[in-house]
């Protein structure tokens, strides 16, 4: 098992602590991670993506250049990383902030009202965690417990509250395909 994801937004929405627990989530797993992150000028309201794969080989390389999955948070990540995806691959919109529509037809296509689901939760701030809840669902390269056990060891400093509103949101993104 190999796959290349690739998350991309804005900074400010997630993306580059979402790609570190993934990583982390896949060696709770015993996989094999690599995460690279890529930042803009600035870090919140610049560009931020990251590649993250998760293998059960070495992995060769840390950059994700054909994602097999692209998860992508606004309109110019879609622009940018939607024709990078492998035939066959994934494609995860945020359909809250993405009005484009992809005309693929060799991927599989997902959108996600991602903030607005967020807001239903209560936390603006815990889209990237739903985006990764509806990744595990789609792909199953990593288990939502794995993400949801990940959270408090990556994100040390986050309060008891905080680290619960994160989990329901792994859940919520896990549970939105259903």
């Amino acid at each position: 098992m190999y796959i290349g994801v690739r998350l991309s937004g804005f900074g400010g929405q997630g993306i580059v602590s979402g790609g570190i627990l993934l990583a982390y989530a896949g060696m709770l797993e015993g996989k094999n991670v690599s995460f690279f992150p890529s930042y803009g000028a600035e870090m919140r309201g610049g560009t931020a993506n990251c590649s993250v794969v998760i293998s059960d080989d070495e992995v060769a390389s840390p950059v994700v250049t054909r994602p097999d999955v692209a998860v992508v948070f606004n309109e110019p990540s879609f622009a940018k990383f939607e024709p990078l995806v492998k035939n066959g691959g994934i494609l995860i919109i945020n359909e809250s902030l993405i009005n484009s529509k992809s005309n693929r037809k060799d991927i599989k296509i997902i959108e996600v009202p991602l903030n607005a689901i967020a807001d239903k939760l209560g936390n603006s701030k815990v889209i990237n965690m739903i985006a990764l809840g509806v990744l595990a669902k789609v792909t199953g390269v990593i288990k939502p417990h794995s993400l949801i056990n990940a959270i408090p060891n990556v994100y040390k400093k986050l309060k008891f509250d905080l680290i619960e509103i994160n989990k329901k949101a792994v859940e919520e993104g896990y549970n939105f395909l259903n």
